[in-house]
């Protein structure tokens, strides 16, 4: 463990910000989810709903470097066709 002042505080904020981090991937990844429960369930308006939600949450995560672009590029792509083969049907 460190012994000097600052580097104790900083351990502290990077805990901190690794708790927020990993409730934040959470959400991420239920929003997600919500998406495909949508698109199981045959419904597109609450899918089209969900979708842009987790575009929303996907954007953030981007933003905020909690995950890589294109890890946020692959799923959109993915949630997209997900939902636009609902609608096809």
């Amino acid at each position: 463990m460190a012994n000097i002042k600052q580097q104790i505080k900083r351990v502290g904020t990077n805990e901190k910000a690794r708790k927020a981090n990993v409730a934040f991937k959470s959400s991420l990844k239920t929003a997600m989810k919500a998406v495909y429960a949508a698109v199981e369930a045959k419904d597109p308006a609450q899918a089209q709903t969900a979708l842009s939600f987790a575009y929303k949450k996907l954007d953030k995560a981007q933003s905020k470097h909690i995950v890589h672009k294109n890890y946020v590029a692959r799923h959109k792509s993915a949630l997209a066709t997900a939902v636009n083969r609902l609608q096809q049907q």
